[in-house]
């Protein structure tokens, strides 16, 4: 069974005791429950059900395990000529968010 829901303008494919990491969310702390209301698609390995944009009474139900950084991204800056660069770095941080339910 899966579920394709929307979050923050980002699509997500949710399987139960899959583990998705999602925009920062920083308001909720670890172990709280939170809710995907905005579902897409639901499947459970034979009937498909497609929203029109999303399925009614459906959601998806996951607990926040906790706040992880993404893959380290060089920003560097070249001016040719110029004797000037400059080189930087960035992580993203993302909620690590473990899927325990699927209603639909």
């Amino acid at each position: 069974m899966y579920a394709i829901f929307e979050k923050g303008n980002h699509q997500f494919k949710a399987e139960i005791n899959k583990e998705i990491t999602i925009d920062y969310q920083g308001d909720i702390q670890p172990g709280t429950k939170i809710e995907f209301d905005n579902v897409l698609v639901v499947s459970d390995g034979e009937n498909v059900k497609i929203g029109t944009p999303k399925v009614d009474n459906a959601k998806v139900i996951g607990e926040v395990i906790s706040t992880v950084k993404g893959p380290k991204l060089i920003v560097a800056k070249f001016r040719r000529r110029k004797n000037s660069k400059r080189k930087t770095g960035h992580r993203q941080i993302y909620t690590l968010v473990k899927i325990n339910e699927i209603v639909s």
